[in-house]
């Protein structure tokens, strides 16, 4: 086998301290796997652009910590942070009284995270001025009642632009959406027969349309139908060149949807002792109508020392050094006097030195737990 018996020894010197470190490897805490954190969170994909770039700037500062966030829905996002098969949730819709009852023991902690306003993003081949839809409009195209694109009611605000006889196809959200509660919330506000119709919900019946997944689903079926007109958060469109509509807002003002006049309208809200604010139909002339707050759901107590101190670690970053990136992805950096409450309130969570024994409430997390 070898071809002299000087070689065999030296083989066995190299093998055995290289299979020792190997096997070592596997038990020993010392060569970092045991150091590795891994968060996992789910929920709203308002903010996902702004929540993955800050999950990934921070990997950069702390490489042993790791964020896996899907954005599957704010209605997906509640259901999994209830459930305990996530760290975190995030919805645009908050949570309602009757979700926070179904909180299991460790309880809830609402942190308004980032801002931003959502667009009607819209697919009118041929027309390169920008559509301008009265808050007496867009409602009624929502409804159904307005059905095409040359319909008098919209030409009368866009004189001097041509407008095709082309059916407008709604495009909206199939899933449970954060995004989809903010935008009935507005229509509610301003259109008695949207309120008494579809009226506020994450998902409700609509009269029309097609539905997509996600903001992403709804930003592709946009760009591929013309014709289409649909609802997404402003990041989406900030570097797609999407058109997006002029909205009349509460002053009879025509405005377009930007950080300045997402800015404008949530100086408006006063945010309460639970840090849920909404603007349904914010005052000012410079203010866009459509704007809200994007909330993460955390526990009041964490009972996985390693998870709960890094999450709050994560949390400070992004209501600190994570708000400088807003504004290029299209979001609204939180004003100071709201981060600074923020940081207050992610200091309350609760982290329990050491895991306690498994109990009948923590049965839906303890086979991940096994993933640091």
């Amino acid at each position: 086998m070898y071809d002299d018996e000087e070689s065999k020894p030296m083989v066995v010197r190299y093998r055995h301290p290289l299979m020792w470190f190997a096997f070592s490897c596997l038990f020993w805490t010392g060569c970092g796997s045991s150091d590795l954190v891994t968060l996992q969170g789910a929920g709203a994909t308002f903010p996902e652009p702004l929540y993955k770039r800050w999950f990934r700037e921070y990997y950069n500062i702390e490489p042993s910590v790791r964020v896996s966030y899907q954005g599957l829905g704010s209605g997906a996002g509640i259901r999994q942070f209830t459930a305990g098969l996530v760290d975190f949730g995030a919805s645009d819709s908050a949570m309602s009284s009757e979700e926070i009852k179904q909180v299991p023991k460790w309880g809830v902690v609402l942190l308004p995270m980032t801002s931003g306003c959502v667009v009607l993003a819209y697919n009118l081949p041929g027309v390169s001025q920008r559509i301008r839809l009265p808050r007496e409009v867009y409602p009624q195209i929502f409804l159904g009642k307005i059905a095409k694109w040359n319909d008098p009611a919209i030409a009368q605000a866009n004189q001097g632009v041509t407008l095709p006889n082309l059916p407008i196809t709604v495009v909206r959200r199939s899933d449970g959406s954060g995004t989809t509660y903010v935008l009935t919330k507005h229509l509610s506000e301003i259109s008695p027969e949207w309120k008494s119709g579809p009226g506020v919900g994450k998902a409700v019946s609509w009269a029309t349309g097609i539905g997509a997944k996600g903001n992403p689903g709804v930003a592709f079926t946009i760009d591929q139908t013309p014709g289409a007109i649909g609802y997404l958060e402003f990041s989406y469109t900030v570097y797609s060149n999407t058109p997006t509509a002029i909205l009349e807002n509460k002053e009879g003002k025509f405005v377009p949807p930007s950080v300045e006049t997402a800015r404008a309208a949530l100086a408006t809200a006063v945010m309460p002792e639970n840090l849920v604010a909404w603007v349904p139909d914010p005052p000012g002339p410079d203010s866009y109508p459509i704007v809200s707050y994007t909330w993460m759901l955390c526990r009041k107590v964490y009972d996985d020392p390693k998870i709960g101190a890094t999450l709050k670690k994560v949390l400070l970053y992004g209501v600190s050094e994570g708000q400088t990136y807003s504004r290029d992805l299209g979001y609204v950096p939180l004003p100071e006097s709201v981060a600074r409450r923020v940081r207050g309130a992610i200091e309350t969570i609760e982290v329990q030195s050491t895991p306690p024994a498994k109990t009948a409430w923590r049965t839906a997390e303890s086979p991940r737990r096994s993933r640091q």
